[in-house]
């Protein structure tokens, strides 16, 4: 009798230890479901965008690209652009001005979703980001008053000019690439025409969409006007190394173009597209 007691305590505590660790095998498998479907939505800044509902977009106040009207409300080639992509994400767009010096630390610690503001593609930023197919031609050219125009035709002529730039812009490397050692930095390239303006530099290297908005007849500098172009480049959106934005919006680009939005948006700021 003791024996068959034995057995049946032997078996029933064997049952015991399988059901429990079929539990614990089921418990584990589902954290590590559950956790590996968080990581997976955690890695997906489409997904972490879509959530919030917002896209937060990094930008400084540049003309035509990003600017405030008389309403106090920004407007401009770029943020029309990023509505629209918004609209097509399902997601409101909000616009933060930035440090531009400091805009990759902006993005990587999630104070802002993409650098949109007439971004200069440049290798640095390809390793800093990951960066959208270019939208849009641009160069940096040399401003100055209308009257010393002729005088000053080549970058050699510049060298002894106190020169606006723009701290971290690609007006600021261009200067560089150029040998123009005399730089003045500012915050923005509305501040680095603002020195030109003011007569405190002699000119300011800025993108030609700026200056082609900004100086001239018809502008509140039209004292002000360029001949020379240092660099041509291309625009691009900005975004987290490695986000799966990028594509999407690459996608919403193309729509964009075919469906002719930007076309119109480019006719009305006079931007030049790359289709």
């Amino acid at each position: 009798m003791k024996k068959v007691l034995s057995v049946f305590l032997a078996a029933l505590m064997m049952i015991s230890v399988v059901s429990l660790f079929a539990a614990c095998s089921k418990d584990t498998a589902d954290k590590d479901t559950t956790g590996a479907s968080d990581a997976a939505t955690a890695e997906s800044d489409l997904a972490y965008v879509q959530d919030k509902g917002t896209l937060v977009v990094g930008i400084t106040e540049y003309e035509p690209m990003n600017y405030m009207d008389e309403n106090g409300e920004w407007t401009g080639f770029d943020t029309e652009f990023a509505r629209a992509v918004g609209e097509k994400l399902g997601v409101n767009v909000e616009f933060v001005e930035i440090n531009w010096d400091y805009k990759y630390n902006e993005l990587d610690s999630k104070s802002i979703d993409c650098i949109w503001n007439g971004m200069t593609i440049t290798d640095e930023g390809k390793e800093a980001a990951s960066i959208s197919d270019p939208y849009a031609e641009n160069a940096q050219v040399v401003v100055m008053k209308q009257d010393q125009l002729a005088n000053y035709t080549d970058v050699e002529s510049l060298k002894d000019l106190t020169i606006a730039v723009e701290g971290g812009s690609a007006g600021e490397k261009a200067a560089a690439a150029a040998g123009l050692t005399n730089t003045v930095v500012s915050n923005t390239q509305a501040l680095a025409l603002t020195e030109v303006s003011s007569g405190s530099c002699d000119a300011c290297i800025i993108d030609l969409t700026m200056a082609n908005s900004m100086t001239g007849e018809g502008t509140s500098n039209a004292n002000l006007g360029f001949e020379l172009k240092l660099e041509a480049e291309e625009y691009g959106i900005a975004f987290r190394k490695n986000s799966d934005l990028t594509a999407k919006v690459n996608e919403i680009i193309d729509e964009l173009m075919s469906d002719g939005t930007l076309d119109a948006l480019a006719e009305k700021y006079e931007i030049s597209l790359i289709k």
